[in-house]
């Protein structure tokens, strides 16, 4: 399936290739097989500081640079994502496991638009007039705010990689990322294709490496701006004291256990096949999974049967071949973790519709069901990040809300119901940053994404990520 060990991966400082000043390297796993799949170079903080330093020398040119020029580059990046696009699936099927199918038809393709979105952003940022007593004109103006530490998650790298870098270049930052050590291949691809389609040296820059290492070194690092991070819920503390020490801007998309509600007056038939997929697409290595799904009493039964059905029928395979709809889990100790979780929800009482086994070679877990699930157990209040689903059954929507709000975490919800009414008073009601009606994981680099409580706090995508990435200045002028 594939073996990228022939040379090392190296870091990619100043658009140039660079071994980790110590030499250093590691080795990452092919989620089929299991055996050994690319080399990466370990950077460490002193890897991190030649790439800040390289950020922050090149920062001054990049927002000067017209803004014209900024979005003509991005948009040149989008179309050489789409015209590599075989590549760059390939690529990250081997290295995270999804299947190929998917990462043709959405990573990839997603990941040219998110540039292409945020190359019209680059000439469109403007502050307001305000009126002020007095004979002064007041103005705002929108600045960049220097280097931006991206943190990256393994569960879609590229794309993921995307949603930071394109829009803090779009209002003339200079990044730094740190990619999963998990998956990092195409992370440095991209930084490659954006040096391709016109970014200066030192703009963009990629240190691969373990969190604890150079992720650690990049929070901490007092030339960093501002720490964008998407991942778990306590790496998200644990970069939120760290920050703390030099007064960095941080954003963090944390985890989710979002609860996904079906009642009685929906189309049952569309809703719980639509559950099927909101749970198992990309193994359930998703933070948006509707890894809950609630549903009204007197359907449970029926539901539960179309969803169980439907799982059965999602067999894991080889992510490289274009008929496998579920790949491996990423990592070894990802896959024991999700197994866990497993044992747990049996022992704790949950009936095991169907699922739960291990395929292998590889990382391989078939797509699991629970019912009987009670909202105290562990799998319906700690994030799995895997193929597993705890239906649980309700008997009207004060227990829907009740119920789907009991969770610490607050990223997303779906509601499915031909009562509009009774939807968009349950969506007003719901903890959530996104909540999809009649519909499951919808996105668009044009809508804001984000969490709520232990889901995080700052928002990706859209208009509202440029505030995230900018500072407001204020300009006095006497008019006297």
């Amino acid at each position: 399936m594939g073996d990228t060990r022939e040379t090392v991966k190296r870091l990619w400082i100043d658009n140039a290739e660079r071994e980790a000043l110590s030499g250093e390297t590691f080795d990452t796993a092919n989620p089929a097989t299991g055996g050994a799949l690319a080399r990466l170079a370990r950077g460490r903080r002193e890897d991190v500081d030649a790439a800040v330093t390289s950020a922050r020398a090149a920062f001054p040119r990049w927002a000067a640079m017209d803004p014209n020029e900024r979005a003509r580059i991005l948009w040149k990046a989008g179309e050489l994502i789409l015209a590599r696009c075989e590549e760059l699936a390939r690529l990250e099927a081997l290295d995270t496991g999804k299947p190929i199918t998917a990462a043709r038809a959405i990573d990839v393709p997603r990941t040219a638009d998110t540039f292409f979105y945020f190359s019209g952003w680059a000439t469109k940022l403007g502050g307001e007039t305000i009126p002020v007593r007095g004979p002064f004109l007041n103005y705002t103006v929108r600045e960049p705010l220097g280097v931006i530490g991206a943190i990256i998650p393994w569960n879609f790298p590229l794309l993921l990689a995307a949603r930071k870098v394109a829009p803090a270049l779009a209002v003339g930052n200079v990044v730094v990322v740190k990619p999963p050590e998990e998956a990092s291949l195409t992370t440095l691809e991209l930084a490659r294709i954006l040096a391709e389609a016109g970014v200066p040296p030192g703009v963009v820059n990629v240190v691969t490496g373990h969190g604890e290492e150079a992720g650690a070194a990049l929070v901490e690092h007092p030339g960093v701006a501002k720490i964008s991070f998407t991942g778990g819920t306590e790496t998200g503390r644990t970069i939120m004291r760290a920050a703390a020490g030099t007064l960095k801007k941080v954003s963090l998309e944390l985890g989710g256990k979002s609860p996904n509600i079906v009642f009685a007056d929906a189309d049952v038939e569309s809703a719980a096949k639509a559950a099927v997929t909101a749970i198992f697409y990309n193994q359930g290595e998703l933070c948006t999974a509707g890894s809950r799904l609630l549903v009204e009493r007197s359907v449970h039964d029926r539901v539960l049967e179309v969803v169980t059905s439907g799982a059965r029928r999602l067999v894991p395979g080889d992510p490289l071949d274009p008929s496998t709809q579920m790949g491996p889990l990423v990592s070894e100790a990802h896959f024991t973790k999700v197994l866990g979780y497993i044992d747990r929800g049996a022992a704790e009482g949950a009936r095991r519709e169907t699922g739960g086994r291990r395929e292998g070679p590889g990382f391989f877990v078939e797509p699991t069901v629970f019912s009987a699930v009670s909202p105290s157990m562990s799998v319906a209040r700690e994030e799995i990040f895997g193929p597993v689903l705890a239906v649980l059954p309700f008997d009207d929507v004060e227990e829907a809300a009740r119920v789907a709000n009991a969770t610490e975490f607050g990223l997303a919800a779906g509601i499915w119901t031909r009562d509009v009414g009774k939807a968009h008073a349950l969506a007003a009601r719901l903890s959530a940053g996104t909540v999809w009606i009649n519909t499951y994981n919808r996105f668009d680099a044009a809508s804001p994404y984000g969490g709520t409580k232990q889901s995080g706090f700052g928002r990706e995508n859209g208009r509202a990520v440029l505030d995230e990435l900018t500072q407001l200045k204020s300009v006095w002028v006497s008019l006297s």
